[in-house]
């Protein structure tokens, strides 16, 4: 742009949630731009018709039309004014049309205030004008998120959560079930953070010999043991500058524990075999599908090394508890297995999603995934249908009365069985176990009452 040295750029938001319009239009004041608002439709073609912007940030859904009309309008008039539309995942669709009609960019909520300040750095670099032109090839096709928010209330909450520490040094404790995304969840962290730029580095502690862990922890040099033919690099000392997650933390040994709470206490490691100390600074990233508190009352998992890598918690939720996702979630992996097995499966047919939706799927995210890429490579037609998907989906629908699927029970006896092995697996936690039985808690609490448990 041509802009004066004491020009400031002008940005124009046009958002109906006034809070957060007023939160982002104070962040970018003090960025250095003048910002202007509004929270409608009508008011936004007013003011752009007699004022003069820079840039427009529009979020997609307005009390009286949307984003798509502006940019319709805004392509009548031959504005040649640069465009974000501000959207969510579930409308990424929506998004990619609105890139076609000339918007710039967009960016999804909940915002990351850092990502929204390099596009409209990336955007004003060049000639407003051709902004659009540019943009619009490079974002036409769907773009391939690792990460996939959700719409869910939990899902919603724990990607705010991880945003907000993500630009922190904190270390953070992710709990959860297996298959439930932690990795994805600290690769995002990451990604996010200030040390996005150098290594992420993964470690997995439950497959981690005991005889090695120090080495693979720290390194070693050429000839400290037997079966040292060389020198080894270990992982704190690969993630230098960076992050270290540790996987399953809740399965390394308790003298592994002890090495693991110096290294961080004192922020140097020692590889095996050498006198000479290396300082590290990574930051901690831990994982774990075990409940580390009873661990500690166990005498299984030391209370000051938990204390050193959850100055920050995240329970990741289980798939049944993101219901709001499902659906998120299937179109994410079929689209993504269709272009691994280059097929181009368009769905599921109603009987198949049903199964689907009913199923428990104990592996979460993981079992979903791996189901979804099986089935679309045993289909044939256009549809995925019950015969592709797994026995166990199928299996698991008839062994439990479902009303709203019309499928059957079986005998008394073999359901209170189910029941009970729910219970056992689940702690007694009922509302876990009426996840895993794929029924919400009241029909849990009924059929136990029923059975005397």
């Amino acid at each position: 742009m041509n802009e004066t040295p004491n020009k400031k750029l002008a940005i124009f938001i046009i958002e109906d949630d006034v809070t957060f319009s007023l939160m982002l239009a104070t962040w970018l004041a003090k960025k250095g731009f003048a910002v202007s608002t509004t929270t409608t439709l009508k008011d936004a073609m007013q003011k752009i018709k007699v004022g003069s912007y820079d840039l427009i940030i529009s979020d997609l859904r307005l009390p009286d039309g949307d984003g798509i009309e502006l940019l319709q309008w805004k392509k009548e008039t031959a504005l040649a004014v640069p465009f974000i539309v501000m959207t969510n995942y579930a409308e990424i669709q929506t998004a990619v049309q609105a890139i076609k009609l000339g918007a710039s960019d967009y960016i999804a909520k909940p915002i990351n205030p850092n990502d929204l300040l390099a596009k409209i750095q990336d955007i004003l670099k060049g000639d407003p004008a051709n902004n659009a032109a540019k943009a619009a090839p490079a974002k036409k096709e769907k773009p391939q998120l690792e990460y996939v928010v959700g719409e869910s209330k939990v899902s919603l909450q724990l990607h705010e959560h991880a945003r907000l520490v993500a630009p922190t040094d904190m270390s953070v404790l992710l709990s959860g079930s297996s298959g439930t995304g932690k990795e994805y969840v600290a690769r995002y962290i990451h990604s996010h953070s200030l040390r996005k730029n150098t290594p992420f580095v993964a470690v997995d502690c439950g497959a981690i010999p005991k005889d090695l862990a120090a080495s693979e922890f720290f390194g070693h040099i050429k000839g400290s043991f037997t079966g040292a033919i060389e020198n080894k690099t270990g992982a704190f000392e690969a993630a230098q500058g960076g992050t270290i997650f540790l996987d399953e933390i809740g399965n390394l040994t308790y003298e592994v524990q002890v090495q693991l709470l110096r290294a961080l206490q004192e922020r140097k490691v020692r590889p095996i075999g050498s006198t000479q100390e290396i300082a590290i600074d990574v930051r901690l990233i831990s994982a774990t599908n075990e409940n580390l508190q009873k661990a500690i009352q166990r005498g299984d998992f030391r209370e000051d090394l938990y204390h050193r890598i959850n100055e920050f918690t995240l329970r990741i939720p289980d798939l049944r508890e993101r219901e709001d996702d499902f659906s998120l979630f299937a179109e994410r992996f079929l689209e993504q297995a269709n272009k691994e097995l280059q097929k181009e499966i368009t769905g599921f047919d109603p009987e198949a999603f049903a199964l689907m939706k009913a199923y428990a799927w104990p592996g979460n995210i993981r079992q979903l995934k791996n189901t979804i890429k099986y089935a679309t490579l045993l289909a044939t037609g256009p549809y995925i249908s019950p015969q592709h998907l797994p026995k166990e989906i199928g299996e698991a629908a008839n062994e439990w009365a479902n009303p709203s699927t019309g499928l059957s029970l079986k005998d008394e006896d073999h359901e209170r069985n189910l029941i009970l092995k729910a219970l056992k697996e689940a702690d007694s936690n009922r509302t876990k176990a009426a996840r895993l039985l794929g029924v919400d808690r009241k029909t849990l609490y009924n059929k136990m009452r029923q059975y005397g448990i």
